[in-house]
């Protein structure tokens, strides 16, 4: 079939009318198109808000049960004078008290002012500061079993936290002449050093 210049006039609107079609039909795809991208992208945008909302929600379950955990211990470690000031008075009222046990023939000790612990490895103390009453003590012994009494004891009967780093021991010479004193008489020498180390929390009132 052939299309003369006198047919376009009938055909025009035809022609017409399948251009607009074609374009309306390309605005609807682009548009299409758009909105499909829109869509997932707000898709993925709300998956991942919901995916941090789910994390932050578990975290804080977390915390709660952290918090449940651990809000008993840190309440003994305050009860038992480890969390807060030194408390060097109690000690040295609790070593007297020790000395009226007759633990040990006689025992001396020296309590260092406080200073900064910087524990060896490294220790992560979370938002504590620690520190260390370094003391030194000096016993007069008739065996060496006094001497693990007497730590055992303190260890018991004293609030706070006492870190033992070591002891020596020396036996004491006697003669013939003197075993028979003896028997009320120191047999061994010791000397031990330690500190007692508190944890002092940051945000803790002053």
């Amino acid at each position: 079939m052939k299309f003369s210049k006198s047919d376009f006039p009938l055909i025009r609107w035809n022609i017409l009318a399948i251009c607009a079609s074609l374009l309306i039909s390309a605005l609807v795809l682009y548009s299409s198109g758009e909105y499909a991208v829109k869509t997932q992208k707000g898709r993925r945008t709300a998956q991942s808000q919901l995916n941090d909302a789910r994390n932050r929600l578990t975290a804080a379950h977390d915390d709660q049960k952290n918090m449940a955990i651990y809000a008993g211990e840190y309440g003994a470690l305050i009860e038992r004078n480890i969390i807060g000031d030194d408390h060097r008075l109690d000690w040295m009222e609790g070593l007297e008290k020790i000395r009226q046990k007759s633990l040990a023939v006689d025992f001396r000790y020296n309590i260092a002012p406080q200073k900064t612990y910087v524990p060896q490895p490294a220790l992560n103390s979370g938002n504590f500061d620690l520190h260390y009453s370094e003391m030194k003590l000096q016993f007069d012994l008739l065996h060496e079993g006094q001497l693990l009494d007497f730590f055992s004891f303190m260890h018991s009967q004293i609030k706070g936290w006492y870190q033992l780093e070591g002891c020596t021991v020396k036996r004491v010479a006697a003669n013939a002449d003197e075993e028979a004193a003896m028997s009320v008489a120191s047999h061994l020498k010791a000397e031990c050093h330690g500190g007692w180390i508190t944890l002092k929390n940051r945000n803790a009132p002053q």
